[in-house]
């Protein structure tokens, strides 16, 4: 006999977000076609609710509606109520939050959606507390008056849901005759340049996102422009972020965002995403700039991710819960009295003074260690790396957080890309090895019998045919691998996930690439993403990709793809340029001189590996390069035009391509820094 009082269709799902309401008396069923049916045969309307497991305020509606019995009684009586994951559906989410920010002007999570039996909305909001509080509507009464509508003027409804299916299907329809000048480029830098936080970093005022991918474009437009301003705004926004709250000073890893303009209060959840992505700016501008703060942050959240978010067989996982013991933030917070329990009176008075550990706090009575107003000496560096340890080790005594163990390949993809270019940044081997292990998982796990590609696993199941971003991270991983280890499976593996992604999601009619493929489920709607929010879009990477490509195997008519998906979304582009960040980092890599080199050579002679370090030893964000080893065939069925290389004399040999020019081959390293320095 279950030890819980209710039990729902949720129980059979993998979803850990669809776990957690499967003991809430509410009716919960999965989405799919037999959910829906019983809502036509029952002539009920739907209750869609949508969210994710770390999800704060998720949590706040589960507690306050969806364990309620109250509510439960009425959405079991007058609807069919539906759970989604958002991480797992990233399609149905997409289509209910841009119908909801359409309706409402605003979107986030928990999404609540009412819809007809035949997936059309009519109505539309976020979180909703039982009953009316501080001028947001109850959930009670919402649902009374839906139920009320749909009973006496159910026609009005479903004519509604046509019209709102219709309006929002028309946005995703907006092409551009030509691609988009350079002038936008520097119109997207002004934009961040007039929005940013000279004080505190980031750009505008709370609550502020990291939101890494918008650095990296700045990162290159200062490579290319030689803009000191572009610069100082990464460099800015990196420094305040790690300095801040949002960052665990204790155990490592950034959480989702700060709610305030200083980055001192987050809100707690640390996401698989953001971590990648910061560890990816914090990288190249280690690798611009050779500070090394900035490659120490980045080991620091590859310590993290590897400690806490790496599961047995490789692959890694998605989240971590903000709340813990039901509190949010509870896991990270201190206590002056508490810090001196662990370090003993003098040592815990010094380091709370460092980290403004306060007996008043900063944070519910609590605080939250941080840098904002100190920094740390190099005399003092050691004893403070002693006291976290011994913090650390105090701290995972406490209740954790909720960690979501399921494996997403777009998320994977985005830490195996930051694993892959941290081992050729910092020579890391451990940081290629787990890029490595990560693909070998996905490969072995995630990966259909047909070859098609899955999106989720978790528990010994894969699931959900791959979305267009499951694809595109995935490649942009393996190119970046590539790049750290020249083994050319990896090259073929992008190249063949490339082709499947042409095949399942590009446009025919139109261009562009939709977010689900033609040959997984049809919704009533199918758009196309290019918004770069928190992570990149899938089009915008792909666009990057297929420009790489290119330049990698010869591949040309990539070139093109990537040209027409500029023409498909450039409207887009020039109503909010800054909006479109790493589309535009595509675009300047298009309009960039972008240089080939192709060494040849064997990759275990010391002589070959010094010219592969001479091309990892700078920033160079529009150079592509090839190890090619003329006594072999592998790279030679990629990329066919290598074969036309040969090393002279024996010695590894570099040639150079730019802008449609080639250098005659180059055997002294010296002469070989010197042409990549131009």
């Amino acid at each position: 006999m279950s030890e819980h009082k209710y039990n729902n269709k949720l129980l059979q799902e993998k979803s850990p977000y669809l776990l957690q309401h499967a003991h809430n008396p509410v009716d919960w069923y999965p989405w799919g076609p037999e959910t829906f049916s019983r809502a036509a045969a029952e002539d009920k309307p739907i209750f869609l609710s949508i969210g994710y497991s770390t999800c704060h305020w998720c949590h706040v509606m589960e507690r306050e509606c969806f364990e309620d019995e109250e509510v439960a009684e009425v959405l079991n009586k007058y609807f069919i109520s539906i759970k989604v994951d958002r991480e797992e559906r990233p399609d149905v989410d997409h289509i209910y939050m841009t119908v909801c920010q359409a309706l409402t002007g605003h979107g986030g999570w928990p999404l609540t959606i009412f819809m007809t039996p035949e997936k059309k909305p009519f109505y539309a909001g976020t979180y909703f507390p039982k009953n009316r509080r501080m001028g947001m509507p109850g959930l009670m009464a919402v649902l009374d008056s839906v139920h009320k509508a749909w009973t006496s003027d159910k026609s009005e409804l479903i004519h509604s849901g046509n019209r709102i299916a219709s309006a929002i299907t028309e946005t995703f329809t907006d092409t551009l005759d030509e691609i988009p000048s350079e002038e936008l480029i520097h119109e997207a830098f002004q934009d961040f340049k007039n929005d940013f936080d000279s004080v505190y970093g980031g750009f505008g005022d709370a609550p502020k996102f990291p939101t890494a991918h918008n650095l990296s474009f700045l990162l290159r437009y200062w490579y290319k422009t030689k803009s000191a301003p572009a610069l100082d705004m990464v460099e800015k926004t990196l420094d305040s972020m790690h300095r801040g709250g949002i960052y665990d000073h204790i155990g490592f890893g950034f959480s989702r965002y700060s709610t305030d303009r200083k980055w001192l209060v987050p809100h707690f959840e640390k996401m698989l995403y953001d971590n990648a992505l910061l560890a990816i700016a914090y990288l190249e501008t280690f690798h611009a700039t050779r500070k090394e703060k900035y490659a120490e942050t980045a080991r620091q959240i590859f310590t993290y991710v590897l400690r806490d978010m790496t599961s047995p067989e490789g692959g890694f996982y998605s989240a971590e819960d903000a709340d813990s013991e039901g509190e949010e933030g509870k896991f990270y917070v201190w206590s002056l009295d508490e810090v001196k329990q662990v370090l003993g009176d003098p040592d815990g008075e010094r380091f709370c003074q460092y980290y403004n550990i306060t007996p008043e706090g900063n944070f519910e009575g609590f605080s939250i260690p941080n840098l904002i107003k100190n920094s740390i000496p190099d005399e003092d560096r050691e004893f403070i790396n002693s006291s976290r340890e011994k913090l650390f080790d105090y701290r995972e005594k406490r209740v954790h957080p909720y960690k979501d163990d399921k494996i997403l390949t777009a998320w994977n993809g985005l830490m195996i890309a930051a694993m892959a270019i941290g081992s050729k940044i910092l020579g890391d081997k451990q940081y290629r090895q787990a890029a490595e292990r990560a693909v070998d998982f996905i490969f072995s796990k995630l990966v259909r019998n047909d070859g098609r590609l899955m999106a989720r696993y978790r528990d010994g199941e894969a699931a959900y045919p791959g979305y267009v971003d499951d694809y595109a991270f995935l490649i942009w991983g393996l190119i970046e691998l590539y790049e750290a280890t020249y083994k050319p499976e990896y090259l073929q593996k992008a190249l063949r996930l490339n082709d499947d992604l042409i095949r399942y999601f590009w446009d025919e009619d139109n261009g562009g690439l939709f977010i689900y493929g033609s040959d997984s489920e049809q919704l009533i709607m199918r758009p196309k993403e290019i918004y770069d929010g928190a992570t990149p879009s899938g089009n915008s990477v792909s666009a990057l990709n297929f420009l790489r490509l290119a330049h990698l195997t010869g591949k040309h008519e990539l070139e093109e793809k990537a040209s027409e998906m500029f023409k498909v979304f450039g409207n887009s582009f020039q109503r909010a340029p800054r909006g479109y960040a790493f589309s535009l980092t595509a675009l300047m890599f298009a309009q960039s001189r972008a240089k080939d080199i192709v060494i040849v050579g064997n990759a275990d002679y010391n002589d070959t590996k010094e010219m592969l370090d001479i091309i990892r030893e700078n920033f160079r964000p529009f150079t592509i390069s090839l190890l090619y080893s003329d006594d072999t065939n592998e790279l030679r069925t990629i990329a066919p035009f290598v074969e036309n290389y040969r090393s002279i004399e024996g010695k590894p040999t570099a040639y150079v391509c730019e802008n449609f020019t080639c250098q005659s081959p180059i055997t002294d390293t010296g002469e070989f820094r010197d042409i990549l320095a131009h």
